[in-house]
């Protein structure tokens, strides 16, 4: 297991989840709820700030795949908020990692605490972002680094060929060693 703080962001149309493990990477905790901003990337500034402030040596970023491992028009816009986290804190990697179930056991985790619906759009999002973080150390602790790192704009072409009906398929280019082998 390699020692440091990770920062997770689980990104939404509306909201984006932040939540971060402890230096020696064993726990997940919730730090905070940004709106997002897409006209000025207010919150990915945030996020770089974030990830500088607790000198995170990696960023790992849910992406959203259709249960059928595939990446729809949800997860290329994960892939282009990745590719803009990347741009503005170059010295952190971002990790893409599976995370199609992470807002269902969010969603769980908040009824078993005895949360009501309604207290759930508040810190849903950082809920999502902690089990999302859990599940990339617990594969990292396994031996196995959960997704992969992004590496600058030919991730986005190659997921927008993918999504216009490319060669190969989605859960080939996400399975393997490096993947998250359905946890999410």
């Amino acid at each position: 297991m390699r020692p440091g703080v990770r920062l997770a962001v689980d990104v939404g149309s509306v909201r984006v989840g932040l939540a971060a493990c402890d230096p020696a990477g064993v726990i997940a905790s919730p730090v905070r709820t940004l709106v997002r901003d897409a006209e000025h990337d207010a919150d990915v500034a945030e996020i770089a700030g974030e990830a500088r402030q607790r000198a995170a040596v990696e960023i790992v970023l849910g992406l959203p795949l259709s249960m059928d491992g595939t990446q729809g028009p949800a997860a290329l816009r994960a892939l282009d908020y990745a590719d803009k986290i990347r741009r503005a804190v170059p010295e952190v990697p971002v990790r893409l990692v599976d995370e199609r179930l992470s807002t269902v056991d969010a969603h769980r985790a908040l009824h078993a605490a005895g949360k009501r619906e309604k207290q759930f759009r508040a810190v849903v999002d950082q809920a999502a972002a902690v089990v999302l973080l859990q599940a990339a150390l617990d594969a990292e602790r396994a031996g196995h680094p959960a997704g992969r790192v992004v590496e600058g704009p030919k991730v986005r072409r190659k997921a927008r060929h993918r999504a216009q009906g490319g060669a190969g398929n989605a859960q080939a280019r996400t399975s393997g060693p490096d993947a998250t082998e359905g946890r999410g």
